[in-house]
């Protein structure tokens, strides 16, 4: 059963904690996490009950050896040609989960592109503008931040562009 809270201050993950410093209106929705689920981000929309392509997931890919963020709808998939375009690269790949971890500082399936350790080039897929707003990681697993996509794009410096796939 998902629970819905807005939050407007205090503390919490780095992801909501820079939100809240920064001003920016968001929701929070909490879930039981089942450690068994194979796919973070379906069971996100399947305990929330939200739709797959307004719900987003994390991703950290390199592109010419640089860790990149790309932020893709649940509803498909990322388009690794497509992100290395959005940055001006030529080759990019799925980055080394450790890498991933370390870098960011949250745990596989909890990766927020919000409060990251090390800031990082972040794409928003296009796709999240047609929304009032989307739902991202809130930093750990069973916790998802509702916010505005400008928000979003402009907390984390991010460039948007078609990165997904169906």
């Amino acid at each position: 059963m998902a629970k819905k809270k807005q939050r407007t201050g205090g503390g919490g993950t780095p992801a909501t904690v820079a939100a809240t410093g920064a001003g920016v209106r968001f929701t929070l929705h909490a879930y039981d996490h089942d450690p068994g689920s194979s796919s973070y981000g379906e069971e996100a929309v399947r305990a929330l009950g939200n739709d797959p392509r307004q719900v987003f997931k994390t991703l950290v890919a390199e592109v010419d050896g640089t860790l990149t963020v790309a932020v893709v709808p649940v509803a498909g998939s990322l388009d690794l040609k497509a992100l290395a375009a959005a940055v001006g690269g030529k080759r990019a790949a799925m980055a080394d989960p450790a890498a991933a971890e370390r870098t960011t500082g949250y745990v596989r399936g909890g990766i927020s592109p919000l409060g990251q350790r090390k800031r990082l080039p972040t794409v928003l897929d296009a796709s999240a503008t047609a929304y009032g707003t989307v739902f991202v990681s809130a930093g750990r697993r069973g916790l998802e931040i509702e916010l505005a996509p400008a928000d979003l794009i402009a907390l984390t410096s991010a460039v948007t562009a078609p990165i997904g796939k169906d």
